[in-house]
């Protein structure tokens, strides 16, 4: 991730170029800690260069997608989803609905993750309905899903191409999140901040 600099000799640089490039490697690998995306223009493009699809028979080499747009825009439904991947876009559709493609892409992953890390429950529903985590679930009980809206058939992908590994996650290990305008008291290493969420391993 960091670009290593080697200094063969001390001596050939002399001091101020040996202090140049210290100085220049603190500097970078302090500001390379948090990436940051402002929807709907990226911050950082690097995270979010496309990443051909790793289990979608869909495309391959020449007709991979160059963004998550296109991906999301190519997809189709092959039926009802099941009831571990309409949990997950259930999730996406009340937690990230109004955010971009990005984010909500790492609230899809935020879920897997929590299923897969042996902290959580070990399924996305399980996940997903967990007391105290997500505030649209009461009672236990997710709400209807008014699925005429555009922004369902969106969730219903992004939880598709997240659970495919499609696309390369922009939150990579965040197993927590929270909007922008909250402040928890967490003490929890910083992942990326995407439009108005940000994450933490």
């Amino acid at each position: 991730m960091f670009k290593s600099f080697r200094v063969a000799s001390a001596a050939a640089f002399g001091l101020v170029g040996v202090s140049f490039l210290l100085a220049y490697g603190v500097t970078t690998a302090a500001s390379a800690q948090v990436q940051s995306f402002e929807a709907p223009v990226m911050v950082a493009p690097a995270v979010a260069t496309a990443v051909e699809p790793t289990s979608s028979e869909d495309f391959s080499g020449d007709d991979a997608p160059d963004s998550l747009a296109e991906l999301v825009a190519a997809w189709k439904a092959d039926g009802p989803l099941d009831a571990e991947s309409r949990c997950l876009a259930t999730a996406v559709f009340f937690e990230a609905r109004s955010e971009s493609l990005e984010g909500q892409l790492a609230v899809a992953n935020v879920v897997i993750g929590r299923a897969r890390s042996g902290r959580f429950a070990d399924s996305l529903c399980g996940v997903v309905t967990q007391k105290g985590q997500f505030g649209f679930v009461r009672g236990g009980r997710m709400p209807e899903v008014p699925t005429s809206r555009p922004a369902w058939r969106t969730a219903q992908a992004i939880a598709q191409i997240a659970l495919e590994e499609s696309w390369r996650n922009p939150a990579e290990g965040a197993l927590f999140f929270h909007a922008a305008y909250s402040s928890p008291k967490w003490d929890r290493p910083l992942v990326a901040r995407i439009g108005r969420h940000i994450f933490y391993r």
